[in-house]
């Protein structure tokens, strides 16, 4: 073994730097934090030994500046880097520089990261050693018969430049786009083209390998539920995979991290299609996303092998036998019925009950919930990272019970803030066709109305919903004249001897903005008058708690009332609330036919049209990005573009007048 390590800086930030530190701290490791001054208040940073400062916000100048990161940990006598992943833990050069500065990288060897770094050489490499691959199609020389096809960037993942092309008309643009959401995200602007297999599964292979020959296979895991390109649901052992499959994929992983020399822990990511046949995708020279789940079921801590590994350690001979299944699902800030997009803000509460272990396998070997956040309740989520709050991992014996507790403690969990994927997870692990593990990349595309998937100012169940506004007046109301905390049934709006007018409060839910007007009045004995709510009982009333029955059933409301927002929680579910004020701002409102930022971003490309310009429904006029995702700003309706306000580069905030379109009313001229 070599010398041991003293100190690790870790070159990335939120979740995965902490369940970084987690490790450290058991091994005795002190640790380094960097942070962008966007982070400077981050979980991560507060929990570090030390911290450096990388100055400015966006990545580009900051997370992706291996000088900086190299000096950081040079300045803060660290002696390993470790560099999570994302960022530029796939960097060959800056595995490379890690070295040059006499510091131990807790990572495969550059050589390693560099041959898989280009899936274009990747693919070639993999392909001489017999290794199931894709042929890379010519774009100049695709043919209708050859659609579908993918679009990829040659460097870089997490779903960036990529674009499946079903219409050959299209693929000039898309090649275009793709290429510069490549060098955009990563300095690289390589795109290849290859054929896009639809129904079929992405199935990844973990592996762990020393420096001494020894190479494990760590099982497979499932990652078919996406969005974006990018995994919402990950699980292992992948379910329904026939034995010969399983074994063909194992050994082919085996194959390509023997071929590249690899040390550390990595994976080996295959699509298999729907005839059972895999072929390589990519191997990602770094710590996964989901590594929690096969940390579940092996009982390993794969930070802690990784830190061995690159101290020189040898493996075992044989890898331990998995036990059970495991099931993550990421818990992030976006809006899935709105094409995914990104919601920033502020981060009030973030409460998942029932959680057995943070950051690690949860104790006893046999079942448990594993929580592992990047954030803390008070944080702000900002726009320049990713959305990913944190992953939850369900373990249990069996597939089944993984996914029903999965599911039941996320629709149980208290996230007050900005809008989440959970109801969508929540959907989607009480699927059929999820609990009958028939998955394959297009699930989401596919369930889309039944997962919510399309936005609706009148989807969800507004009668839940209009109960809980229902709690969050009463609740407002106990705020107002009652003790803090204490139940006052009767006292709520002020009981009178006559008859009055009922008490009033609107709210609009969030984000599908169905309105609530709330009208209630309480007599003499507390006995409920709410309009709309015939039979309902006020059982007691405080301000962050309220009982009613209803139908002879009584629910306990939680309620969490902040400057912009009121959350109301139940053990079936929750809500969001904006208090709307009695008499609107007139200043609020904006001219005909403004399209808005739907989101604080970067204008990072536009269409080209000018003032004047006629536009048709849906047509692109410019892209924002936000939390490392494009999103596309559309013409509402056909039309003259009367203004366009964007600028490339220009950074807008939420509810930002983008451009003016004046809508082509029918039967008249433009």
């Amino acid at each position: 073994m070599g010398t041991p390590i003293g100190s690790v800086l870790v070159a990335n930030r939120g979740e995965i730097a902490r369940r970084v530190f987690r490790t450290c701290r058991e091994l005795g490791i002190a640790t380094v934090a960097v942070h962008s001054d966007a982070d400077a208040a981050a979980a991560h940073v507060a929990e570090a030994d030390a911290a450096v400062r990388l100055p400015g916000s966006a990545p580009a100048e900051t997370y992706l500046r291996a000088d900086l990161l190299v000096a950081a940990a040079r300045s803060a006598g660290a002696d390993a880097v470790h560099p999570g992943y994302g960022f530029l833990s796939e960097s060959a050069d800056f595995a490379r520089a890690v070295a040059d500065a006499g510091l131990v990288w807790i990572g495969p060897p550059a050589a390693a990261v560099e041959a898989m770094g280009s899936k274009t050489r990747a693919k070639e490499l993999m392909a001489a050693a017999g290794v199931p691959v894709f042929a890379a199609l010519d774009p100049a020389a695709v043919t209708p018969a050859d659609l579908p096809v993918l679009v990829k960037a040659a460097a870089g993942g997490g779903g960036r430049g990529m674009r499946v092309v079903h219409e050959q008309a299209a693929l000039e643009g898309e090649l275009a786009a793709a290429r510069a959401e490549a060098a955009a995200a990563f300095g690289n602007g390589e795109v290849f083209v290859e054929p896009y297999v639809e129904g079929a599964r992405h199935v990844e292979v973990q592996l762990l390998a020393d420096a001494h020959g020894t190479v494990w296979v760590l099982g497979e895991r499932d990652c078919s539920l996406q969005r974006r390109h990018q995994k919402v649901i990950e699980e292992t052992p992948a379910p329904g995979l026939a034995a010969a499959l399983r074994t063909e994929l194992h050994e082919a992983a085996v194959r390509a991290a023997r071929t590249i020399g690899y040390r550390g822990a990595g994976t080996a990511e295959f699509l298999v299609s729907a005839d059972g046949r895999p072929y390589f995708l990519e191997m990602n020279t770094r710590l996964q996303v989901e590594h929690p789940v096969t940390e579940c079921v092996t009982g390993l801590d794969l930070v802690a092998w990784q830190i061995r590994i690159a101290e020189g350690a040898a493996l075992p001979p044989g890898p331990p036998v998995p036990r059970g299944h495991a099931v993550e699902a990421r818990l992030c800030a976006e809006d899935p019925a709105r094409a995914w997009q990104p919601q920033p803000g502020d981060l009030r509460l973030l409460d998942i009950p029932g959680v057995d272990a943070e950051f690690a396998v949860p104790p006893g070997r046999e079942a448990g919930l594993r929580l592992d956040s990047g954030v803390t309740g008070g944080e702000r989520i900002g726009v320049h990272y990713d959305p990913m709050l944190a992953k939850l991992v369900a373990w249990a014996p069996t597939r089944a019970e993984a996914v029903r507790r999965l599911a039941h403690a996320l629709e149980r969990a208290r996230l007050h803030g900005p809008v989440t994927n959970r109801d969508l997870l929540v959907r989607a692990l009480r699927h059929p066709d999820f609990g009958a593990a028939r998955l394959d990349t297009g699930f989401f595309a596919r369930h889309a109305a039944d997962l919510g998937l399309v936005a609706s100012a009148g989807g969800g169940d507004a009668d839940d919903e209009r109960l809980a506004a229902l709690a969050a007046a009463l609740a407002d109301a106990a705020a107002r004249t009652g003790a803090p905390g204490a139940p006052v049934p009767v006292q709520l709006g002020g009981w009178r001897n006559v008859p009055s007018q009922p008490q009033l409060k609107t709210f609009r839910a969030e984000p599908d903005g169905r309105t609530y007007a709330v009208g209630y009045r309480l007599d003499r004995d507390g006995g409920l008058t709410a309009e709309g709510h015939d039979g309902v009982r006020l059982v007691s009333a405080a301000a962050d708690r309220v009982v009613l029955e209803a139908a002879g059933v009584r629910r306990t409301y939680r309620v969490a009332a902040y400057p912009e927002r009121t959350f109301v929680d139940w053990p079936s579910g929750s809500a969001a609330f904006t208090v709307l004020p009695r008499f609107p701002d007139p200043e609020q409102s904006a001219a005909p036919g403004s399209l808005r930022a739907p989101m604080p971003g970067t204008v990072v490309r536009t269409a080209g049209f000018a003032a004047g310009d006629r536009v048709e429904a849906g047509q692109p006029l410019l892209w924002l990005e936000a939390m490392k995702m494009e999103h596309v700003i559309a013409a509402p309706a056909a039309g003259t573009l009367l203004e366009l306000t964007a600028e490339v580069g220009r950074q807008v905030e939420l509810g930002a007048v983008l451009a003016v379109v004046k809508e082509e009313r029918e039967g008249t001229a433009p």
